[in-house]
């Protein structure tokens, strides 16, 4: 029989306790993000674990595992938390008296499409507020957030959102939260001139040429790779960069194919200079989306940077931007 706690003793400390827990699935990471020992959060966990008559979380290599019952009682309880914080928070972030740096990742073609609007923004409502870009470098910024290195991270991360999606199904809290900002394709481009810009692009033709990779890790094999390592196919990779800007450079002044986002093409000042055609087989749709860790997303500065960026995104595909 699962045993009902008394509320009128339950010390809701207890409660924030479970709440990081579950979050990180580790009590040294929720004994940091809280300022306890984990002696402390142990303790806290044992309280609990009296007070609802079930372990919660059993040991699990590095970290802990929830059990049925803790899954079934985190939803409300991370619900609730996030309810009392927003109403004893102190005063709303006012973006016109602001002074705030937030912290954003993203890859070069990103920011091309989103910063001129999103400073636009910042002159507009925010004339206090500082923006510092970072590169990103991983197709899983997760540790990043999580360790507080960036308040948003907005790029493709496809991994990462089934992940989080399978979390859900499971019945859990996913410790990420995320927000589709636009949709959009990847091309082959080529220079004004290659010998393949006045043919038709075929598999074979595309398979036999040589190619420039992006890819943010180094690593020469992308989702190009895959996709056609499933037709049974593979291509030549000559060069790997870390920027869309630097590829397109490249590719302008050369024989190698590379492939870029569409949108990107017409901010990059050198879409005179390039040809796109269609990829000769399918690939994955790119949906980008913006991602944070949620211990931020209730709070109303991060609320306001979310909107301004979704804003920002909006404006570069609609060329309408809300208010």
């Amino acid at each position: 029989m699962i045993k009902a706690p008394n509320f009128r003793t339950l010390d809701l400390n207890l409660l924030r306790v479970f709440d990081q827990v579950m979050a990180e699935r580790n009590l040294t990471r929720a004994a940091r993000n809280l300022a306890m020992t984990q002696p402390a959060v142990s303790n806290a966990l044992n309280r609990l674990r009296d007070a609802v008559g079930d372990k919660l979380v059993a040991r699990s290599g590095y970290g802990v595992e929830p059990t049925p019952r803790a899954l079934s009682l985190w939803p409300a309880i991370a619900d609730a938390l996030r309810q009392m914080e927003s109403s004893l928070a102190p005063a709303d972030f006012v973006a016109s008296e602001a002074a705030n740096t937030f912290v954003l990742a993203m890859a070069d073609a990103t920011a091309a499409e989103l910063m001129p609007n999103l400073v636009e923004i910042i002159e507009r409502d925010a004339p206090g507020v500082s923006m510092r870009v970072l590169p990103l470098t991983t197709r899983d910024p997760r540790r990043l957030l999580d360790e507080g290195q960036m308040d948003l991270a907005v790029g493709f991360f496809p991994a990462v959102l089934a992940d989080l999606t399978a979390q859900a199904q499971q019945g859990g809290l996913a410790p990420f939260d995320h927000q589709r900002l636009y949709d959009g394709e990847y091309v082959c481009v080529m220079r004004e001139g290659h010998p393949l810009a006045r043919r038709p692009m075929t598999i074979e033709r595309y398979c036999g040429a040589h190619h420039l990779l992006v890819s943010f890790s180094g690593r020469p094999f992308g989702f190009v790779d895959e996709a056609l390592a499933s037709l049974g196919r593979k291509r030549r990779v000559v060069l790997t960069v870390n920027q869309f800007f630097t590829a397109g450079r490249v590719v302008a002044g050369s024989d190698l194919l590379t492939v870029l986002p569409r949108h990107f093409v017409k901010v990059t000042g050198m879409a005179h200079e390039l040809v796109l055609r269609d990829l000769p087989f399918k690939v994955s749709p790119v949906h980008v989306d913006s991602l944070w860790h949620r211990r931020q997303g209730q709070r109303s500065d991060h609320a306001w940077l979310r909107l301004a960026v979704a804003a920002a995104a909006q404006k570069a595909f609609t060329g309408t931007m809300s208010r």
